[in-house]
């Protein structure tokens, strides 16, 4: 039997796309009046084919977070001057830099390997994400994010945890594991899966113990071997999980017409790849 919802809103989110990449130019225009701003860095991957979801990505930050202190897209190295000045243009906050140009000192082993000329693109910039992540110094709440996350009224909660006293590392649950099990050496350290695609930082954390087990057990990486080198960093630096009830990886609705939460009160959702076309539907309340 044919899913008719779940077509109903594939075809919608195409419609969606197109029109919100015609009209980009002017949208990138549009106020979002905030009304605060957010001591808070804040750093986002992405690419030339991303480019209108992070043009997104970046107004829901602003609209429900706060304008921070900085918001440094990091360019896998495609973006256009002409994609640049339009990111630019949605707040003076926004800056795009190329991922080299943000790596501090001496790229470790084994990330020197896997980010300049590696055959597998979506590896590649992985391991260039992870260069900058790995470099960057950490003097204030520092928020990674990918592209495909909007963010929601209850993102307050994000300005809560940044502004708290204390020092802890905040990280989104995964919905499932997507490990590479060649370095989780015990089965205790498949528990608690987390998604390398947001977490917050409050301070410098160690990521040598993980990249040695790369040098030690990897010849080749696959998919999520980065992912998994985010995992054990935040596991060995006694990382806390985000809510689950509010900050949002799940692919439980993908066959479904309608999302199954309550977009006023969750803070934020990834939209990773089995429901990326619900991204596209709900532009209308994440800005």
């Amino acid at each position: 039997m044919v899913n008719i919802g779940y077509h109903s809103a594939k075809f919608q989110a195409k419609i969606h796309r197109f029109l919100y990449n015609k009209a980009i130019n002017n949208i990138v225009n549009f106020p979002l009046n905030p009304e605060k701003k957010a001591n808070i860095d804040v750093y986002a991957f992405s690419c030339e084919r991303d480019f209108a979801i992070q043009v997104a990505n970046i107004r829901s930050f602003i609209r429900y977070v706060g304008i921070p202190n900085k918001f440094i897209v990091i360019s896998d190295g495609s973006y256009s001057s002409s994609s640049r000045n339009i990111l630019r243009r949605i707040n003076s906050c926004v800056d795009v830099i190329e991922w080299k140009d943000l790596v501090i000192g001496d790229i470790p082993k084994p990330i020197s390997n896997y980010v300049v000329n590696y055959p597998h693109r979506a590896i590649m910039a992985f391991w260039r994400r992870l260069a900058v992540l790995t470099s960057i110094s950490i003097d204030k709440p520092t928020i990674y994010t990918d592209a495909d996350i909007l963010f929601f009224p209850g993102a307050e909660e994000l300005v809560n945890l940044c502004d708290s006293d204390d020092s802890y590392s905040w990280y989104l649950p995964d919905c499932l594991p997507s490990l590479d099990e060649r370095i989780i050496l015990h089965n205790h350290e498949k528990l608690n899966p987390v998604n390398a695609g947001f977490f917050i930082l409050k301070q410098q954390i160690n990521w040598v113990s993980s990249l040695e087990r790369v040098t030690e057990f990897v010849d080749v990486p696959v998919y999520f071997t980065e992912q998994t080198v985010v995992h054990l960093a935040m596991h060995n630096n006694q990382a806390k999980p985000l809510d689950k009830t509010k900050f949002i990886l799940s692919v439980d609705d993908q066959f479904q017409y309608l999302e199954k939460f309550d977009k006023r009160k969750i803070a934020l959702r990834h939209y990773v790849n089995d429901v990326r076309h619900k991204f596209w539907l709900n532009l209308d309340i994440s800005g």
